[in-house]
């Protein structure tokens, strides 16, 4: 007689993946707690593969760098799936036993590599694969302000004056009563407490 499990499919799913987390949690509190920490001056610099670092690590990024990224790992993708075509069609078992695998597998092959010409050809016809645009697209605004009011905002010179306090010009009034002036303000309300007794 055979015996069944006492854990569901969905309880071994469960162990797996707690034990799996587990071991991640315990090895990252064991790299947290036995590693050293010595930072110097050189470990907590941007590492720029070798080279002497210049400026700060926070620099604006191209993003015409992520549209030649994204082709290349089109095309390196494209060569992990040729790789078993070339497997099964330079075979000469295969090619004997069927000889429509050598075809189908060219066919298979040419449209593949095919839509990915597409694809290329697509983006290059419509310039994002051009790394400096030849012509710029000036924005053109509809307002009817006219055009003088914002030569003249270009044109104006402003006096700069130096940082630190601003001289007052205006006199002090003086106080029509006769009472000492005070340097401390006086406070807009008055508390009040009250005693518990």
């Amino acid at each position: 007689m055979e015996e069944g499990s006492q854990i569901t499919e969905f309880g071994k799913v469960f162990i797996y993946l707690s034990i799996g987390t587990l071991l991640v949690l315990l090895t990252l509190f064991l790299g947290k707690f036995l590693s050293p920490k010595k930072p110097t001056a050189a470990k907590l610099s941007t590492y720029e593969c070798g080279e002497v670092v210049q400026g700060s690590s926070w620099v604006q990024f191209n993003a015409r760098f992520y549209v030649i990224a994204l082709v290349f790992l089109l095309f390196d993708v494209e060569m992990a799936f040729i790789f078993p075509w070339t497997t099964i069609f330079g075979s000469s078992e295969l090619i004997h036993a069927d000889d429509r695998w050598g075809w189908y597998t060219l066919a298979e092959m040419f449209i593949f590599i095919g839509i990915l010409l597409i694809g290329l050809v697509y983006v290059w016809r419509k310039g994002d694969l051009e790394w400096i645009k030849p012509t710029p697209k000036i924005p053109v605004l509809h307002t009817t302000v006219p055009r003088a009011v914002y030569e003249k905002n270009n044109t104006i010179t402003y006096k700069i004056r130096p940082f630190g306090t601003i001289p007052t010009t205006v006199k002090e009034e003086v106080p029509t009563r006769h009472e000492p002036a005070s340097s401390a303000p006086k406070p807009a309300f008055k508390p009040k407490f009250s005693k518990k007794g």
